[in-house]
């Protein structure tokens, strides 16, 4: 096992080291940057040494340089926690992320809490009633949740509790707790307001998830030696957590991989619409004005996130299954 986790451990490290490249890259390949645009508005203000404030700004942070060397300070810095200088607000990234990464991975783990421990009793429930009432009734139920849109849902929502109840449900947190020190208050504020996010961002998936399992359960129970276990007066109970979930856990499990970067990707629209203070408005903002050390920044933060979700993934079926270890000590 330890090799196993040492193999998916060193997968993870040169998937980020290339993921930083592209990040870098695809940053790079729009024309100019923040500092041209920046020269244009200073000329439009009649500033008469726009460029000499900017050229010092290009070599203070040594944009003047090739761009493998930009991408060297700029991933040796990140390393080491030094993730650059937001040029948009003038200030260093770390100092203007803030809480928005902490409350990203807040929104994001509570959020893949939520579909499992949704979707697996569920899954159970209705692959033990199959074609019955509550199968039929809650995969149509399943069919709506995957067919509606999360940032249409989360409109509705918004519609829905101003005008009939007259509350804002939008951020994380009461506004008096903006801008302050997190105390049982601020926790209690932010677990509160979780729970519409939450819904919006997992309710795909947690439709997906339930399908999933369903399906891997309803094929698992028509196996030759579950039959044979059913024949033998084994309850169907009893059949179904002994030999069905075990085999149909495999494909279940390993969906975290995909889980996570499907909720990363879709809380960004979703935090724009709630106004939520999470990684996703600053994102885009940051990727509209070219402010490439906060844009890569944050990009990295969601790789790393994403790789993250992929190893619980893989040592999760490694401990289920310990034909995979074998297969990754091998390397085939």
């Amino acid at each position: 096992m330890l090799r196993y986790l040492l193999f998916r451990l060193g997968t993870m490290v040169s998937t980020l080291l290339v993921s930083s490249i592209l990040i870098f890259t695809i940053i790079q390949l729009p024309p100019g940057d923040y500092l041209t645009n920046s020269i244009a508005e200073l000329r439009a203000e009649g500033e008469a040494q726009a460029e000499e404030k900017v050229a010092f700004l290009r070599e203070q942070y040594g944009l003047d340089q090739p761009l493998p060397v930009q991408y060297l300070h700029w991933i040796s810095g990140f390393v080491q926690g030094d993730f650059g200088y937001s040029f948009e607000y003038a200030a260093p990234v770390s100092e203007v992320i803030g809480d928005r990464v902490f409350l990203t991975l807040v929104l994001n783990f509570v959020t893949v809490l939520f579909v499992y421990l949704v979707s697996f009793p569920l899954g159970l429930f209705i692959a033990r009633r199959k074609h019955g009432f509550a199968d039929r009734s809650l995969t149509l139920t399943g069919y709506v949740g995957l067919a509606t849109p999360n940032f249409l849902l989360a409109l509705i929502l918004l519609y829905v509790a101003n005008a009939i109840f007259g509350v804002s449900i939008g951020g994380m947190m009461d506004p008096a707790y903006l801008g302050q020190p997190w105390s049982t208050g601020k926790v209690v504020s932010v677990l509160a307001h979780l729970v519409v996010p939450v819904v919006v961002i997992g309710l795909s998936g947690t439709a997906a998830m339930i399908q999933r399992l369903r399906a891997n359960l309803l094929d698992e129970l028509r196996r030759p030696y579950v039959v044979a276990a059913t024949a033998r007066g084994l309850s169907d109970g009893f059949v179904l957590r002994k030999y069905a979930l075990r085999s149909a856990l495999n494909p279940f499990v390993s969906d975290i991989g995909d889980l996570l970067p499907q909720i990363v990707s879709g809380s960004v629209i979703i935090s724009v619409i709630m106004s939520l203070p999470t990684t996703g408005p600053m994102l885009l903002s940051s990727l509209r004005s070219q402010d490439m050390y906060l844009a890569g920044s944050f990009l990295m933060f969601l790789s790393i996130l994403t790789v993250a979700g992929m190893l619980v993934s893989d040592v999760a079926l490694a401990l289920i299954d310990p034909r995979l270890r074998l297969t990754g000590r091998r390397g085939h």
